[in-house]
């Protein structure tokens, strides 16, 4: 009787990272996939983590790398003067097609910086221009990460699709989640490009403006260099999460989401708050 009563009172066990995400995703109608890691400790989960789903915006991440990499290389220059014509404005997020006139100039830098912040299709065009598309993939390639793979300019993949095949299949580009993560360790730990670029690209990921996903639910003043991505069947992001106990990487990956809507209160944007909070909240326990 005296061991029933101590058992009784004894603290409930908290759930594992595993049993929290895996219950999130199995009440979640559509395609996921999850990878974590916290990159001091090691510590990490994967779910479905190498299959091969729709980046939607997310993809403007290995853009990024490509740019900075061309950038240091001296294929391109980042002050190059850029002039915005009435053809490079497409619909979808951003400022530059609804805030700017046509012949506006700017810096290349600046179209890397809003593609990230504002993840601002026009200017991912124009940094696409300037890149290349197979030069982003074959950079990704060179990297061990074979499925991260860009198929076309954003609402131009009837004219510049480099894989019609691909892009009929993912859209925009195409990536897993652990490659995600990989990708993100590489930058964090300085080993892309340089140290130098790699601290401006966490810069960069750290201005990123959408807060329904990843950043919902995380706590006042918490630190989150992210991407996010969204497209009517799918909700993406992979971001790091900056702990006390170290940096954590995470990414989520969504697709063949019931839930089409546009609005807060999607399912598969909930989902990955959720299943960022569930992580930050396991790490954050951690001494």
């Amino acid at each position: 009787m005296y061991a029933l009563v101590l058992a009784l009172l004894a603290p409930a066990t908290e759930p594992t990272l595993e049993a929290r995400i895996g219950s999130l995703v199995k009440a979640h109608k559509g395609t996921v996939a999850v990878a974590v890691r916290h990159l001091g400790t090691g510590e990490s989960f994967y779910l479905n983590a190498d299959d091969v789903l729709p980046t939607a915006s997310l993809i403007k991440l290995p853009v990024m790398v490509e740019a900075y990499a061309q950038q240091k290389d001296g294929k391109l220059k980042f002050d190059t003067k850029l002039a915005l014509t009435k053809d490079d404005k497409v619909p979808g997020s951003g400022i530059l097609t609804s805030h700017f006139s046509d012949g506006a100039t700017f810096p290349l830098k600046d179209a890397v910086r809003l593609m990230i912040a504002f993840s601002d299709n026009t200017a991912t065009n124009m940094v696409l221009d300037q890149t290349g598309l197979k030069e982003v993939n074959a950079r990704m390639a060179a990297l061990g990460f074979k499925n991260t793979k860009v198929n076309a300019k954003v609402f131009k993949g009837s004219t510049t699709s480099i894989d019609p095949a691909a892009t009929k299949q993912y859209g925009l580009g195409s990536t897993t989640a652990r490659e995600m993560v990989d990708l993100l360790a590489l930058i964090e730990s300085g080993k892309v490009v340089s140290p130098e670029a790699c601290k401006e690209m966490i810069a960069h990921l750290k201005t990123c403006d959408d807060k329904d996903m990843f950043a919902r639910h995380l706590p006042a003043g918490a630190t989150l260099a992210h991407k996010t991505g969204a497209v009517s069947a799918a909700r993406t992001e992979a971001g790091i999460a900056y702990l006390k106990s170290g940096p954590v990487a995470l990414c989520v990956l969504t697709n063949d989401n019931d839930d089409k809507r546009w609005t807060k209160d999607n399912a598969a944007e909930a989902l990955l708050a959720n299943v960022a909070k569930a992580v930050y909240d396991h790490f954050a326990a951690k001494k």
